[in-house]
């Protein structure tokens, strides 16, 4: 495993190397070696960094959105920490080349699989944690993770229209209702518009090819009002 690469990536200088060896050390790779000495996995590690990341997410949050409420701020933590959120941000840190694979999970495309790279993201925290502590791992995550959480990527992470029907249900507003306010084009080939309301007020307007894309769209635009707010 090539350190010096990690350790550029990351702009940090690790001190115990076997901890973030064993952050990027996936069971198969443990298991198939079992016969040559003791290889230990990240499945300890991300356990603990579950934990960090769940407690460096609550603060950065509680920070960031005074006027949020419990449930609000919930919501958003699970949407940041959730498998496909951290999935994402392992690849754009390039984590996935660095992982120590079994031979079978290599042929399967273990390298690229979302569960696995969100697992050695949470590896990677536990590991980080014991290395240099909590303080440090405040810092990886305001350099690399906080600056790209806005309400554009958050309402991408998860299906909007579910996310909206949250949020007016825990206000208790009263229904939604979604209108397709523009179609265009012949039937081989529609163009929709769809505008969302809560009574008479609209809160988003969408466009796409389908009725249902053009739904999702007017649901997000209204997510990003809703959290602009």
């Amino acid at each position: 495993m090539n350190f010096t690469v990690l350790e550029q990536m990351t702009e940090m200088k690790m001190k115990n190397k076997k901890l973030f060896q064993q952050a990027f050390t996936h069971t198969s790779f443990a298991h198939e070696r079992k016969n040559n000495g003791y290889y230990p996995d990240n499945e300890r590690l991300e356990f603990l960094g579950d934990a960090v990341l769940e407690l460096a997410v609550s603060e950065y949050l509680f920070e960031r959105y005074p006027k949020m409420s419990e449930g609000e701020l919930t919501r958003m933590r699970a949407r940041m920490v959730c498998e496909p959120s951290l999935a994402s941000f392992a690849k754009e840190l390039g984590f996935g080349k660095h992982i120590r694979l079994g031979k079978g999970e290599e042929m399967t495309g273990g390298r690229t699989r979302p569960s696995l790279l969100a697992d050695v993201f949470e590896a990677f925290i536990g590991a980080l944690y014991l290395d240099q502590g909590l303080e440090q791992v405040k810092r990886f995550l305001g350099d690399f993770v906080f600056p790209k959480i806005n309400e554009e990527w958050l309402a991408s992470m998860t299906d909007a229209k579910s996310q909206l029907q949250e949020l007016v249900q825990q206000e208790r507003l009263g229904p939604l209702e979604y209108k397709i306010i523009d179609m265009q084009g012949p039937a081989h080939d529609r163009y929709f518009v769809a505008a969302v309301y809560l009574d008479t007020r609209m809160l988003g307007e969408g466009s796409g090819r389908s009725k249902k894309e053009a739904e999702q769209q007017a649901a997000t635009q209204a997510l990003k009002n809703w959290l602009s707010e």
